[in-house]
């Protein structure tokens, strides 16, 4: 009986440093992700991109051959929408978050 009490709590020693090793890979996982998330932050709200008012160049040309000058610092909403009027509701919403992104429309 002795002995398959030591099996058995061989066994159960093998499950927990299994499980702890597991544990632990998910912790430093955890702390790669926290640090990939906060390098990007720091990335994508650094002064110099954050400040960046561009779009492509598709939604630039469009906007011009409607005449709204996307070199203004803030879009018209009513000239936008004017502009966008031929298009999709589903492009439309493109373009505009596209604007909004970019910090071009309010």
């Amino acid at each position: 009986m002795e002995e398959t009490m030591m099996v058995d709590l061989n066994a159960t020693l093998e499950r927990l440093a299994a499980a702890a090793e597991a544990l632990e890979r998910a912790v430093q996982a955890q702390e790669n992700v926290a640090r990939i998330v906060a390098e990007a932050e720091t990335k994508f709200t650094h002064p110099e991109i954050a400040g960046r008012k561009t779009v492509t160049a598709g939604t630039a040309m469009m906007l011009s051959k409607q005449g709204v000058d996307v070199g203004t610092v803030a879009l018209d909403a009513g000239a936008v929408d004017g502009a966008l009027a031929h298009l999709s509701v589903e492009q439309r919403i493109a373009v505009k978050a596209e604007l909004m992104r970019a910090g071009l429309l309010g």
